[in-house]
């Protein structure tokens, strides 16, 4: 691999070094000082390009296409506050343990601290987000520079995707000329007298083995006894991108335990594992009104649930409650777990199911099975108006079979979680709660939906949508087609949940923040059919519509913020009364 000049050699080196590691994409947003690594990911046959004109969009969209696939799309930009635009989604991907590689551009270590244009301190930029961060070394056409360089990238790589998975930082210096500018500092002979720094080696540079942290044998008998010997256990299943849903189901249904599965935990929609487990997803409305004993055992997997009613209830009962978690951090927010396991949930949930006998339904499980049906029962007579619980119902109801559905946080989530029946289909449910803000949802989605041939589905708010119309471009530009749902009751109508809603002012201008944008426009900027309803008939003419078209049409689904959420309330209390 010859090279013209000393940042161009840097440049391929990386891309090379990466191509030979897997990468098969890069989001590349434009800027002068990456230009060596832009150069050598647009010119390398084996690299798709995502080309994005804004760092914040180009970093979800990055963070999206890593929850669909598990492994990083590295991000490149310049230096200055170019780098700073990828702090939400690295402070996001390390929340939700979500690979991300990035590639910072930066002047010549000389310059900071001297006024320079466009230089900031980029030194651990994103502070204790990312699981490690790596400065490379001056280029310099050097034999252990190069293999430096190739190690770093190897090992990056291989931290992003560990245990837990996150960003990891690589800030890359460059000096001018940055073009692939003809010079003499690389010499023509280099590549022969440094041949395998230069060309590296058949496949990565350094192949790094991952392990996996498993119980022993002992221990793993303890978890069977215990689950042996528990007369009305749970199995809880909490957000997760890496959790298998088939081997979680599988574990339920050989201990005989109802499955409370999180939207977002991959176990509450599929076909693997279902036959024989009890998969329950109504109980965000319904669990904190039956009356019958606390379980004395729960088995935890994933992050903590969406549903406060599920963390009350844990909270409030005195189970013997098993977190399982592959890093052995503590993701348990109430402080009344019992034990921590550190394994990998999926290959616990394996041997554990393989270790069981799958004992006849008893009472315990027939209890909560029961009262999952007459949920449904009770949700399919009260959802037949427009409100927005209704709107998700039938988003989940008509998504097709495989599809991706990437939810909003806010409302969005919340009505899922309470409204989203589990289906024997292939659903793959995403959304963004390790730090649970709005900003970049919409393109999460996109770069979810970049990664895979699956329908594409998005359920937003108007003011997610707002905070990202600039994701929008992503559509055109990286080629991705949507079903966008939008949610729109002119405001942040999850404030109607907290007292603050009894305190007007300040509530409506300061909280609820009625905006009165009309979004129709964005379907004319961006290329993309726009539709406006305000019915639930509408909406799901449309819905049908759009899932069979070609292309991206926007949903705009017109409600009322506070209409809603007393609708929501009304639901829960005649839900209660029926249950209780």
């Amino acid at each position: 691999m010859s090279a013209p000049n000393r940042a161009t050699l840097w440049g391929r080196t990386v891309v090379d070094e990466l191509v030979a590691s897997g990468i098969e994409d890069v989001c590349l947003a434009p800027g002068s000082r990456s230009t060596p690594l832009t150069v050598a990911f647009s010119t390398h046959d084996s690299i798709t390009v995502h080309s994005h004109l804004d760092e914040r969009s180009a970093a979800f969209y990055a963070l999206g296409r890593a929850k669909r696939t598990g492994e990083p799309t590295p991000l490149v930009c310049t230096s200055g506050t170019a780098a700073a635009n990828f702090h939400p989604a690295v402070i996001e991907a390390s929340q939700s343990r979500v690979p991300m590689l990035l590639l910072t551009a930066d002047r010549p270590a000389e310059l900071r601290d001297s006024g320079a244009n466009q230089t900031i301190d980029q030194t651990k930029l994103y502070g204790e987000a990312v699981r490690s961060y790596r400065e490379l070394p001056e280029p310099a056409p050097e034999g252990r520079r190069l293999r430096s360089l190739r190690t770093t990238v190897c090992r990056a790589l291989a931290e992003s995707t560990g245990t837990p998975a996150g960003p990891v930082h690589i800030n890359a210096p460059f000096a001018k000329p940055l073009e692939p500018t003809e010079t003499d500092d690389v010499p023509a002979d280099f590549p022969r007298r440094r041949p395998t720094a230069v060309e590296g080696r058949e496949g990565p540079f350094v192949s790094v083995t991952p392990g996996r942290p498993a119980i022993a044998p002992r221990d793993r008998r303890t978890l069977v006894e215990a689950i042996d010997g528990a007369d009305r256990g749970l199995i809880v299943a909490g957000p997760s991108d890496s959790l298998d849903g088939g081997a979680i189901r599988r574990l339920a249904r050989a201990a005989g335990f109802p499955l409370l599965a999180d939207p977002l935990s991959g176990a509450r929609f599929g076909t693997a594992g279902t036959d024989g487990a009890t998969v329950i997803g109504g109980y965000d409305s319904w669990l904190a009104s039956v009356e019958w004993p606390d379980p004395d055992l729960v088995v935890r997997f994933g992050a903590s649930p969406t549903s406060k009613t599920l963390r009350n209830y844990l909270r409030d009962g005195e189970a013997r409650q098993i977190v399982v978690d592959p890093a052995g951090e503590w993701r348990e927010a109430t402080f009344t777990a019992t034990d921590l396991v550190v394994a990998d949930g999926t290959d616990l949930a394996s041997a554990l199911a393989a270790d069981l006998d799958s004992p006849e339904p008893g009472t315990w499980r027939e209890r909560f099975a029961e009262a999952e049906t007459r949920y449904w029962k009770a949700i399919a007579e009260e959802t037949g108006e427009l409100f927005e619980g209704a709107v998700l119902e039938r988003v989940f109801s008509g998504a097709p079979d495989p599809a991706t559905v990437f939810v909003s946080n806010s409302m969005p989530i919340r009505d899922t979680d309470r409204f989203a029946r589990p289906r024997d289909a292939e659903l793959t449910v995403l959304g963004n709660r390790g730090a649970s803000g709005i900003d970049g949802i919409t393109s999460s989605a996109l770069g979810a939906g970049s990664a895979t041939d699956d329908p594409l589905v998005l359920v937003t708010g108007d003011l997610a949508y707002y905070h990202d119309t600039n994701g929008l471009l992503a559509l055109s530009r990286c080629g991705v087609d949507a079903t966008i749902v939008l949610i729109n009751n002119d405001g942040g109508g999850i404030f109607h949940m907290l007292p603050i809603e009894a305190f007007d002012p300040p509530f409506t201008d300061q909280f609820e923040t009625p905006h009165g944008l009309d979004f129709a426009p964005t379907g004319e900027l961006y290329g993309f059919e726009f539709v406006r309803t305000d019915s639930l008939s509408g909406f799901e003419a449309a819905y049908d519509a759009s899932l069979s078209s070609s292309g991206t049409q926007v949903i705009e689904v017109r409600t009322d913020g506070e209409a809603s959420h007393r609708r929501r309330e009304a639901i829960h209390e005649r839900v209660g009364e029926r249950l209780g």
